[in-house]
């Protein structure tokens, strides 16, 4: 942008705008730059401010003034207290920095008059088409003026968390970042606690709606507030008072923007985004904005170019940020879901909410809480770990299921292949089960199997409903226990309406002419556009399936596998009668949610009858539709819970597939929330799949109390050793096959050091320079 008759106008005075001022006029003092703040200079809300060391560095680089101004202000702490059960679990090494508001303002505001930047108090900017100015910053906040007169162009979107929260303050001096977590007559109370300067801290209290009306707190002003806070938590504050400061109660609002930008506007900090207080600080977000406008500034020369690039190199870090902090404020709303886990548990759990702090990162910050987490949850396995040996990682400790137990709990998830011929598979499945059998897992389940030749989705899909299929699926089942410790797996499915398609290289599109088969669905309701009708299935056909799936069931059995699985999900047949988007019948199995499970459930049961109790049977679901239409994820707890009754022993939660255009929600570990709540809800022990690639994931899911085991697809796909090479990673003793064993860690030291991606640096003494498994799925 061009120099020296440049003028910037900065509508708020909070701390992101006068930080934005300062940065821009230290980068040109010939600019022009003036501040218009509503309130006074002495007013402030809320208490404290958080930064971690990372915001710290930064805010270090831009300005090492301002940097040493706060250095010289704040109170730095490293520990993270968990008040629960009666118990205090302490974990170290996170690196925080707290401030106190009021005075984070005084020192910009002293170093604006230093850089000669005019700043004018209770201004307020009614009309900003009237501002003579080059460049408008909007940085006043979350009911942005600015962006609400051009709100077409903005295209704002705000939502509401569903908890209620207060801020205060209290003359308790914390000795940690605290949390603690009280149930009184009403319900559960969350805090939030932390010191921010010498004798005063931040005191955040939270609750769902439900306790925060039950204590008669919708009709609370500040004082009782304080008075009911103070009497709750009366253990944390050890006598001292609360503090009140425009402290009313409030659902958090996050903020997300369709644009950054508009002609010469521009958003910053809360105008443009929030995240959940739980993860940090909106200050921090506003002030990183501005370091990053100031530096499309520089960058460009062209105002234009230079908002657009400032957003583009800006928005991915905040979308980063607001996945974490969603994930992280749906933690606090469902708080009561985690009140009856173990406190180490809770600890760990609340301690990686957010999916920034992992497992093996963790360990880094903290080696003694990890591997106290380790040794605990290897007790809960049945593992004796002596105490001067390192526990196992979570990932290596067995689990029993139906009667089964596995020596791992990592599950290759099934894979269609689309390589059989008639339903007959052949040695490409040999291999490619066998291989990661070999490879280390616990559990290899095969690709979907149908039950008949209609339920097929591709002419190129397994089988397993001739004696042929059987006794190929036998050799198969004899090789993986004659050669490895892994247990096998079968998955039974229907394609249902989404059967007679073509395979994926060949376009996944529906067949036509002679090479199509009629389809069967609950209702006659096409897949999607292109896509025939199937048959609604009548009582008949409702007979034969179920028969199919019994039969299919007693082939497994004599083919030698160990498990079955039920395939409720991704669109198939039993699937599409759960969902009301594919089930539009008007009789017992169909309209409500209790009609809508009885077709499932009766196949449930009756291969349940077949499949001996001393083996586990397990069902795939999609938890969610990712549609309010659709199959929802109350209704998925629901619904496992009546399948556990039935006999299921084991949910594998997936999403999505009812529809091709509802698309699902991707992201890192995005379906294992649909497995702690199905976990913790319904009861029954759970499998996690999608969007898991890294060990670091997998063991934070095992620890957190997320899953019971972990199933990784295109993980294995690329590599199907990943158990094994995970396992020499954390220097866990994973023996391998005697025709291997020149290859085993113990014989050979790799030539290279690779650095490890994708989860930070392994814990201390656990893995350096081992070769890393990068992210993939």
């Amino acid at each position: 942008m061009a120099h020296g008759s440049q003028r910037i106008v900065c509508v708020g005075g909070g701390p992101g705008g006068l930080y934005a001022a300062i940065l821009l006029k230290a980068a040109d003092l010939a600019r022009e730059i003036t501040v218009y703040e509503r309130n006074r200079a002495d007013d402030t809300f809320g208490f404290g401010v958080v930064f971690s060391d990372a915001t710290l560095g930064n805010i270090a680089a831009a300005d090492p003034a301002t940097y040493a101004a706060i250095t010289a202000n704040f109170a730095h702490w490293d520990d993270i207290d968990v008040h629960y059960g009666g118990a205090c679990l302490r974990s170290t090494g996170h690196g925080f920095a707290g401030l106190s508001r009021q005075r984070l303002l005084a020192i910009l505001q002293a170093r604006c008059v230093e850089l000669g930047i005019a700043v004018h108090y209770e201004a307020e900017i009614d009309d900003p088409e009237a501002l003579d100015a080059d460049l408008v910053i909007a940085a006043d906040g979350l009911n942005s003026k600015i962006r609400g007169r051009f709100e077409a162009h903005f295209g704002p979107r705000i939502d509401l968390g569903q908890t209620r929260f207060t801020w205060l303050g209290t003359t308790r001096q914390f000795p940690a970042f605290t949390f603690d977590f009280v149930r009184d007559t009403h319900g559960l109370w969350r805090l939030h606690a932390y010191n921010f300067e010498d004798g005063l801290s931040t005191f955040i209290v939270e609750a769902t709606e439900a306790t925060w009306k039950a204590a008669g707190m919708d009709r609370a002003d500040e004082a009782t507030t304080a008075r009911v806070c103070s009497e709750i938590f009366a253990d944390r504050l050890a006598g001292h008072p609360l503090l009140t400061n425009h402290s009313i109660w409030r659902r958090f609002p996050t903020v997300q923007n369709r644009r950054w930008s508009h002609g010469r506007y521009v958003l910053l900090g809360d105008a443009a985004h929030t995240a959940h207080f739980s993860i940090g600080s909106g200050t921090k977000l506003a002030m990183e904005d501005a370091i990053a406008l100031r530096d499309a500034l520089a960058a460009e020369a062209d105002r234009d170019r230079a908002l657009a690039r400032y957003e583009a190199e800006r928005r991915p870090v905040v979308a980063s940020t607001q996945r974490a902090a969603a994930v992280s404020l749906k933690w606090f709303e469902d708080t009561e879901r985690y009140m009856g886990l173990h406190p180490r548990q809770f600890a760990f759990s609340l301690l990686t909410r957010s999916l920034r702090i992992t497992h093996a990162n963790l360990g880094t910050r903290d080696p003694a809480f990890t591997e106290a987490t380790d040794r605990w949850f290897a007790a809960q396995a049945g593992v004796a770990v002596p105490e001067d040996a390192e526990p196992p990682p979570p990932m290596f400790t067995p689990f029993a299921v139906g009667g089964l137990t596995l020596h791992n709990r990592i599950v290759v998830s099934p894979m269609c292949q689309y390589s059989a011929t008639e339903g007959l598979i052949d040695d490409w499945h040999l291999v490619h089960l066998g291989s990661r059998a070999i490879g280390g897992a616990g559990l290899v389940i095969t690709e979907m199997t149908d039950v008949t030749a209609e339920g097929r989705i591709t002419p190129g899909c397994a089988g397993l409903y001739t004696d042929a299929h059987e006794a190929a699926w036998k050799r198969v089942c004899d090789y993986v226990h004659a050669h490895t410790n892994a247990k096998i797996g079968v998955q039974l499915a229907h394609a249902g309406r989404k059967g007679s398609a073509s395979r994926p290289w060949e376009g996944d599109t529906a067949l036509t002419g002679d090479d199509a088969w009629q389809t069967l669905g609950p209702s006659a309701v096409p897949f999607g556009p292109g896509w025939p009708a199937p048959k609604a299935m009548d009582e008949a056909d409702l007979a034969r399936v179920k028969r199919a799936f019994v039969d299919s069931a007693k082939r497994a059995l004599a083919a030698g596998f160990d498990l079955v699985e039920i395939h409720c999900a991704h669109g198939y047949l039993l699937h599409s009668f759960l969902s009301p988007i594919a089930n539009r019948r008007g009789d017992a199995y169909g309209g409500s949610l209790e009609n809508r499970m009885r077709y499932p459930l009766e196949v449930i049961a009756a291969v349940r009858a077949v499949w001996p109790k001393g083996k586990p049977l397990a069902m795939r679901i999609s938890a969610t539709d990712w549609s309010d239409e659709g199959f929802t994820g109350d209704e998925a707890v629901v619904f496992s819970r009546a399948a556990a009754a039935a006999g299921v022993d084991l949910v594998d939660c997936s999403t999505g597939g009812i529809a091709p255009d509802i698309r699902p929600e991707y992201g890192r570990l995005y379906q294992t929330p649909y497995a702690e709540r199905v976990r913790m809800e319904a009861g029954v022990p759970t499998m996690a799949v999608g969007g898991i690639s890294s060990y670091a994931d997998v063991n934070s899911v095992l620890a957190a109390g997320r899953a019971d085991l972990c199933a990784l697809a295109r993980a294995h796909l690329f590599d199907p050793y990943w158990t094994r090479h995970a396992a020499y990673e954390q220097r866990h003793d994973q023996r391998w096959p005697l025709q291997y064993e020149m290859g085993d860690a113990d014989h050979f030291t790799p030539r290279f050091e690779w650095t490890p991606r994708g989860q930070g640096l392994p814990p201390a003494g656990r893995a350096p320079n081992k070769p890393s498994l990068p992210p993939r799925e």
